[in-house]
């Protein structure tokens, strides 16, 4: 999977800054939350606000025609939401690293997959959950062989891929715009690489880089 993932030039085109960091980790132990991740939580929760970034992924939702407003970015609900929920361990970690550097992730289960994730603008006619309706044409949406697996670039998931505690296999999308750096992503993403380690010594972890040209 990690190879084959890709971002259409559509994309860039809308946002030239776009990046996104995406690591995959196989041999995951998950389970609930517990005193380790809740102390992860909590850190998180104290974390100094940082508008700007979110202020960033607001302007990017207009320019495909989302009011954020309503249908609000992912980081931008989960700071709304401190102190942060408890989930279970894999997504305690990652959502305390969004909350942390204020960016986007979706944490997602590898094997629920078919065919490689991608970043495009919607059709209008992609298969999707009926909790989340269809997409609109020229939405931004992540989306495999399937149908959509994230609608509005990172509002809302599906219930398909969705992280559980049985979850053994899993891939992390960690979506960047500027002002934040691409030097910040990485680090972000060795925080995160740091606490599934943490959680499972013995898990494969890989990244790679996905921005335009790259």
């Amino acid at each position: 999977m990690l190879d084959d993932i890709w971002v259409d030039e559509a994309i860039y085109e809308l946002r030239p800054d776009f990046a996104v960091l995406v690591i995959t980790a196989h041999g995951l132990v998950n389970g609930p939350t517990d005193d380790r991740s809740r102390t992860w939580l909590a850190e998180a929760s104290q974390a100094a606000a940082q508008p700007e970034k979110i202020e960033a992924w607001k302007e990017a939702y207009r320019a495909f025609g989302a009011k954020p407003q309503r249908t609000r970015p992912s980081v931008d609900a989960l700071t709304r939401r401190l102190p942060l929920p408890e989930i279970n361990q894999v997504v305690d970690a990652y959502n305390s690293i969004s909350v942390k550097h204020a960016l986007p992730i979706g944490g997602e289960d590898l094997d629920a997959y078919r065919g490689p994730a991608r970043l495009v603008r919607a059709t209008g006619d992609e298969a999707s959950e009926e909790a989340l309706g269809t997409p609109e044409p020229g939405e931004v949406i992540w989306r495999d062989d399937l149908g959509v697996t994230c609608r509005r670039w990172n509002w809302r998931q599906v219930v398909r891929t969705r992280l559980t505690e049985e979850t053994k296999n899993a891939i992390f999308l960690l979506e960047r715009l500027e002002p934040m750096s691409l030097e910040e992503l990485r680090t972000a993403g060795e925080e995160l690489t740091e606490l599934l380690s943490e959680l499972s010594p013995d898990a494969q972890i890989a990244t790679r880089l996905v921005s335009r040209g790259k």
